[in-house]
């Protein structure tokens, strides 16, 4: 089955129960997220259902609420990490439009976020209004969790996965966590959780600065290489993968395994995914020839 044929089912079944599905697209900068999420909502057009989509970024902060709430990072970014957001809008729509009758169409109402203003800091824009019978959202932190202390501690300590983050960076880990408290009420309402994940870590960097310079030729590139830097630092030191994207992807409903073109390796639910990677990683380190890169 492909995640196309799969997701009609799901969210045709819901559909026809008076339900209004709620899925989660999680994958980091640059995984090809919005440009799934497009496709997806052709395919689901084309069966009659209508899928909203929405990203994390359209629930960023006012400018100038965002810069207070991120003031003194280690990134100096101005957006990106857990607490650059209002997640509560996006909740406040989504209940709003779970609320409505269940016959007949409802209306659906989500805050939207505009990359190119403010000479690429964004801002907010007027909200978009349209009936859905699912939505979307996606981004990199979709479904992210706040650790519990003791799990939070043992993860700093065993270094694990933090090979590339800076002594200040890791400092900073304990606020990103606590920030993503916020974000759980929104987390709960999914029904579906899809991850799309890297087959190496060093991939995102290179994602999106291929991406911008497609951007860029097309007269539409708005942020500068080292700026592009920090945005996908960010997010990969804010919160390490190892300590809150796995956890996403082993409770996913589908996962995509992506190599560096972004072509699918693997594809699954979220733990035979973790299992194949987990085999795929103990005959790499058994081999003389090879490295385990995860």
């Amino acid at each position: 089955m492909t995640l196309e044929s799969w997701i009609l089912a799901e969210l045709s079944g819901r559909v026809s129960r008076a339900e209004r599905p709620f899925i989660g697209l999680n994958g980091p900068v640059g995984a090809g997220k919005s440009t799934l999420a497009r496709h997806l909502q052709r395919v689901c057009a084309k069966a009659g259902l209508r899928l909203a989509v929405a990203s994390i970024d359209d629930a960023y902060l006012p400018w100038q609420e965002r810069q207070r709430a991120m003031a003194g990072n280690p990134f100096g970014v101005t957006r990106v990490p857990p607490g650059s957001h209002e997640p509560q809008l996006l909740l406040h729509g989504l209940q709003e439009w779970r609320a409505q009758p269940a016959e007949g169409p409802a209306q659906l109402v989500l805050p939207r976020f505009d990359k190119t203003l403010r000479g690429g800091d964004g801002d907010r824009v007027a909200d978009w209004d349209g009936e859905a019978d699912a939505l979307l959202l996606e981004g990199w932190l979709v479904g992210c969790c706040c650790l519990d202390p003791g799990a939070l501690e043992a993860g700093l300590v065993s270094d694990q996965g933090l090979e590339g983050v800076s002594a200040l960076e890791r400092q900073w880990i304990p606020h990103w966590n606590q920030q993503l408290v916020a974000y759980q009420p929104l987390w709960e309402q999914l029904d579906l959780q899809l991850v799309l994940w890297p087959a190496r870590w060093e991939l995102p960097l290179r994602w999106r600065l291929q991406a911008e310079a497609r951007q860029r030729r097309r007269g539409g590139g708005w942020m500068a290489p080292a700026a592009l830097s920090a945005v996908v630092r960010a997010s990969l030191s804010s919160l390490p993968p190892r300590l809150y994207q796995r956890p996403v992807l082993q409770r996913a409903d589908w996962v995509r395994v992506l190599d560096g073109q972004r072509r699918t390796l693997l594809e699954g639910s979220g733990a035979g995914v973790l299992e194949q990677i987990e085999v795929a990683r103990e005959d790499q380190a058994s081999s003389p020839s090879s490295s385990a890169t995860g």
